[in-house]
């Protein structure tokens, strides 16, 4: 999945010379945690948090002192230096700049003009949707050696019993770097016969681990 599939294409933004209270009106009126600055030439020059803007506004505790550090033009409190990502980029390239620069959105900008926005929201629906989380289904866990050819086996145990897989995720075994954990996510809530199909043929299934069903 790439990122135009996922990102925001009506964007809320301002230019670097409106003030820091109108930019706190619009934020608030449209219930927004990030506002990218653009230019005349719908060039990205920087962005501002939620968190920019109360730092830069009054204590509650002096509410009435200094109001008009409010009026300065949001540009003396953006972030200039903008990570950003393009249109065609891989979803979980930006999640692994997410992850790595701890940001909580980020600005999709193509030819240096801003086209959408990605916040942590959008990344955290998508990964739902990915794994099928949303759908009604049950999930097995199963530890397997770590060479090729499991999960083709795996899945042709699956096929024989008719059910659909909805998602696929392997992690490596933090115990073991010999095995990984395949979880795999069906269409159907009563996995049973397929646990005892997959034990029966030597896999170690760590999750459901049902009573009574056992090599």
């Amino acid at each position: 999945m790439i990122v135009e599939e996922i990102m925001k294409t009506e964007i809320v933004t301002v230019t670097p010379s409106v003030s820091i209270a109108d930019t706190m009106r619009i934020m608030e009126s449209k219930k927004i945690r990030h506002i990218p600055i653009i230019d005349s030439t719908q060039q990205l020059v920087g962005i501002v948090t939620l968190n920019d803007i109360r730092d830069a506004a009054p204590s509650i505790f002096r509410a009435n002192e200094h109001l008009e550090d409010l009026e300065k033009p949001v540009e003396s409190i953006m972030k200039k230096n903008v990570i950003t990502g393009h249109p065609l980029d891989f979803v979980e390239e930006i999640a692994a700049l997410f992850y790595e620069h701890k940001i909580s959105c980020l600005p999709i900008t193509n030819n240096q003009k801003l086209v959408g926005i990605v916040t942590e929201t959008d990344l955290l629906r998508t990964l739902v949707e990915l794994t099928g989380a949303h759908q009604p289904g049950s999930q097995i866990e199963i530890r397997v050696p770590n060479f090729a050819g499991k999960l083709s086996d795996i899945t042709s145990i699956i096929k024989n019993r008719k059910a659909n897989i909805l998602s696929v995720l392997v992690y490596p075994d933090k115990k073991d770097d010999q095995f990984k954990i395949l979880v795999i996510r069906l269409q159907t809530m009563n996995p049973t016969i397929l646990i005892e199909d997959l034990k029966q043929s030597g896999y170690d299934v760590l999750w459901p681990n049902l009573p009574g069903v056992s090599l």
